[in-house]
């Protein structure tokens, strides 16, 4: 379908039915673009979204507790009764519950100290009421400065330092919480191992543990090979049914390509292709960035390695009515010989164009059509975006 000049960039979902393990997930998503196609909802110069969901379901890629609980005592040489420190894991039933279930099973007999951030996550998520920590005014809380208090999330309605807490003592470890913003204090601890748990900072974090102490790994180094695996380790797991977890999808590059190309050869159309996850997207309502993967997008095609930048229209239209070009016709034909032009990167035609990575702006624009919910909309066609 050839957009008519009147019509901007847009996107819409397409209703995929239900994916389940061992699908061939390139086939399964050519089905229905070939349909577009037909119709003609799908071009040359479209870009096609994948969630990553049913990418990594399509690939079976599912690790449980007990496998996880496995790596980490064997990779980071615990005992049953070893100290294990979790710090900055990020307040999240579906993104972490089952992640500190495995830790805490790696050592049954042992210790479980987390170190979280307060007053909030690293993505916006509140720990600990402001006014609280007010109150306190420490720069270390722990157990004994939290009795007899309780703070829910103000949307979830859950109380994170509770949960963690009952979670480890369900696998028989004892738990031990800290709130603390300096990655250091968990060395005071004397921990035997320390999982960086943080998703946008971990190697700022790992690194200033590592010059301390050498026995620290991040979560994309658990569940980062063998049978079930992604290159992101467990960055990006989800909570699924029973004690299991889905990973983010492996060969994410590999599956992009393959995908491009059969729509290339057999339909001839030249598309982008990107496996997207959350929106790089803060609610301004909640202060949450929904960004809880370690990126917008696990893959992308070529073309999509780029920013999006160009002029603000807004910005030249004043300023040529301001010297003189008085009709909107005028205007229009200005504003349409300077979108012709290559700009410099410091030309005041581009000021309030803020440059972004092509890959964040539509994996975000993707994600709220499709919907975290799940509209049953797994893939999303964006047309009109590359003029």
């Amino acid at each position: 379908m050839k957009l008519p000049d009147y019509v901007g960039p847009m996107a819409f979902g397409l209703k995929m039915g239900v994916i389940v393990p061992g699908m061939n997930i390139i086939e399964t998503i050519y089905a229905p673009l070939s349909v577009c196609h037909k119709d003609g909802l799908l071009e040359s110069g479209d870009v096609v979204c994948v969630t990553e969901s049913i990418v990594a379901r399509a690939q079976n890629n599912y690790v449980t507790v007990d496998h996880i609980a496995r790596e980490i005592q064997s990779k980071m040489r615990l005992k049953d009764d070893s100290r294990v420190a979790v710090v900055f894991p990020i307040a999240s039933r579906n993104r972490f519950s089952m992640i500190m279930k495995a830790v805490a099973r790696s050592v049954p007999r042992g210790e479980v100290l987390v170190q979280m951030s307060f007053p909030d996550d690293e993505v916006g998520n509140q720990v600990i009421d402001e006014g609280f920590v007010e109150q306190l005014g420490k720069d270390l809380i722990t157990f004994d400065d939290l009795e007899g208090s309780s703070f829910k999330h103000p949307v979830t309605g859950v109380d994170y330092i509770n949960l963690y807490r009952e979670v480890i003592e369900e696998e028989g470890a004892k738990a031990n919480l800290v709130l603390c913003n300096d990655p250091l204090q968990v060395l005071s601890y004397k921990p035997d191992a320390v999982i960086a748990a943080d998703i946008h900072t971990r190697f700022e974090t790992k690194e200033a543990i590592k010059a301390k102490y050498g026995n620290c790994i991040t979560l994309d180094e658990l569940c980062s090979e063998g049978e079930s695996y992604s290159e992101w380790g467990l960055l990006g797991s989800n909570m699924s049914s029973g004690e299991r977890l889905k990973l983010a999808p492996r060969e994410g590059q590999q599956v992009v390509n393959q995908l491009q190309g059969k729509l290339k050869d057999q339909l001839g159309i030249d598309v982008q292709v990107m496996i997207y996850g959350d929106g790089a997207y803060l609610d301004p309502s909640s202060g949450i960035y929904e960004l809880a993967d370690p990126r917008a997008a696990f893959a992308v095609t070529d073309g999509l390695n780029c920013y999006r930048e160009g002029f603000k229209y807004k910005f030249l239209a004043d300023q040529c009515f301001h010297e003189g070009k008085k009709s909107a016709e005028e205007i229009e034909a200005f504003l349409a010989d300077e979108s012709r032009k290559g700009l410099p990167e410091d030309c005041m035609d581009k000021e309030g164009t803020t440059p972004r990575r092509m890959e964040d702006v539509l994996a975000s624009l993707a994600d709220l059509v499709s919907g975290s919910a799940d509209a049953g909309t797994p893939v999303v066609i964006v047309k009109g975006f590359f003029g």
